[in-house]
């Protein structure tokens, strides 16, 4: 028994090309290499400077980004195969546009990941395809529901980020000012900074939450420079 996938996009017109790879022409009019922000032209660029701010813009707007979709069907049992995918598709920062159909922009990291998990569903005994598209009409419905995914993964980030500002709190409160206390956090402070990481190799649009959380980053990084200023205080004085 298979699970059924409905049409593919609600409210969005899309090209679609084949399983192949994404055709280069798409990924030069809207594709995002490699998942991160385009760089700058260099001097020897022959782009007017108007049209390359424009360009600029566009990429961080997302408007005219293509996208890659997967289309899949998985075996009802065992269950555990549809969430071993969607952790997967989840890990990667892709969004369902509808049951079954997740998207990412176009990326030669994003299609490569997208292939060998597109492998995998057939060794499930599933099938799948993957598609290279770019919207017609409703390009701003699937960036938002994308800036949407990544803006509740920084919104976690943010939310970890007052947890560690309350247990620094509680070694001030309780008195403990040693080096082990000390490592503890610092070891809590690299796993959110590795996890900011992660999610902003994937916001390759700059979420609106971004900033805010890059912030409280940063006031992790603060305060935990002054727990240690004190640790040090505190062994200094022979406690």
């Amino acid at each position: 028994m298979y699970i059924a996938y409905p049409s593919l996009i609600h409210d969005a017109i899309i090209t679609l090309g084949t399983g192949h790879a994404p055709d280069p022409e798409l990924r030069q009019t809207g594709g995002v290499p490699d998942e991160t922000p385009a760089q700058p032209a260099s001097p020897a660029s022959t782009v007017p400077a108007a049209s390359a701010s424009a360009q600029a813009s566009a990429q961080v707007s997302g408007d005219g980004a293509a996208w890659l979709l997967l289309i899949y069907r998985i075996p009802s049992e065992p269950t555990r195969l549809r969430a071993t995918v969607w952790r997967r598709l989840k890990g990667l920062g892709a969004v369902y546009l509808q049951n079954s159909v997740a998207a990412l922009p176009a990326g030669s990291a994003s299609e490569r990941a997208l292939r060998k998990l597109r492998r995998e569903i057939l060794d499930m005994g599933g099938t799948a395809q993957l598609l290279a598209s770019q919207a017609l009409a409703g390009q701003q419905d699937i960036l938002g529901v994308f800036q949407a995914a990544r803006d509740d993964e920084y919104e976690e980030i943010v939310d970890k980020c007052q947890d560690f500002h309350g247990q620094l709190q509680k070694e001030y409160d309780a008195g403990h000012y040693t080096y082990a206390e000390l490592e503890e956090n610092e070891e809590d402070l690299v796993k959110l900074r590795n996890w900011l990481a992660k999610i902003t190799e994937r916001d390759v649009f700059g979420a609106p939450r971004r900033a805010a959380t890059l912030e409280a980053i940063a006031s992790c990084e603060l305060a935990l420079e002054e727990y240690a200023a004190r640790v040090y205080a505190e062994e200094a004085e022979g406690h």
